[in-house]
Formats: C-alpha cells, structure tokens, sequence
C-alpha cells in the first residue's frame, strides 16, 4: 500500500503531509534541524551532496529526492509566502512535474524539479541561494 502511495502522483493539497513525513522520517535517523527555516535549505544542500556521492542512478534515490522536494516547497510556502498548486498540462510538461508553488506575484516555482537539479548538476544549484535570490517571495 504504502508503494502504491509513493508513486502516484502528488497534488498540491498532499504536498505539505508528504513534507512533514519526510521531516519525521529524516528526524528519526539522525535528529536533522528540519525545522522549515531558510537556514535549513543548507541542511538540505547537504543532504541531495551525500545522495550524490557515489553517482547513483537517479531511480535509486528517487523517494528521497521527492522528499527533499517537498520540503523545499513547504520552506517557500512557510516562509516566501507561496502556495503549494497543482500544474496544468503546460507546465506539466515544462517542468516535469506534477506540482509546483506559485509566490505572492504569481510566478509559479518547481521546488520538486529544484532538488533534481541539485542532484544532478551539483553545488552550483544550490537550494539556499535559490530561495535567497527567487523573486516573488515576501521580504523580512
């Protein structure tokens, strides 16, 4: 059951619950500070570096990715003022994902497609400085 859950397709209005499960999952292993603060996009830099090392396939850490993604999403919802929605075919197919986050001035950001990235182009798409230069968050 719990396999079936996992791979069908995420919406929008799900995405905060599959946030806070990966934050207990992780909190469970090593008392990581997900604690939902921009600081933490830094925790999680870290993390999609260690799933890096070793060069896995992608399909291997999938799960994980996936949960990173939602974190990040549920960061921008908590702290940039976003909102979690689910994407149409377009966007679908642009970003290849299911679902995304739209900022307070309408611009729709792939925080799931993100933490790919990071995984697959490494430092230079860090999820930190995403967050620190994305334009349509709230200020202070």
């Amino acid at each position: 059951m719990r396999e079936v859950e996992e791979k069908a397709a995420p919406v929008a209005a799900a995405m905060p619950e599959h946030a806070a499960r990966f934050v207990a999952r992780a909190s469970a292993r090593g008392r990581l500070p997900l604690d939902y603060s921009v600081a933490s996009l830094r925790i999680v830099d870290s993390l999609v570096e260690g799933l890096r090392a070793g060069n896995p396939e992608r399909n291997r850490v999938e799960v994980v990715l996936f949960g990173l993604g939602a974190y990040v999403g549920e960061v921008l919802v908590r702290r940039a003022g976003a909102v979690w929605v689910d994407l149409d075919d377009s966007r679908r197919a642009w970003f290849g994902q299911p679902v995304g986050v739209r900022m307070r001035d309408g611009r729709i950001w792939n925080p799931l497609g993100r933490v790919v990235n990071r995984f697959e182009l490494g430092p230079d798409e860090s999820l930190q400085t995403f967050y620190l230069t994305l334009h349509g968050r709230k200020r202070g």
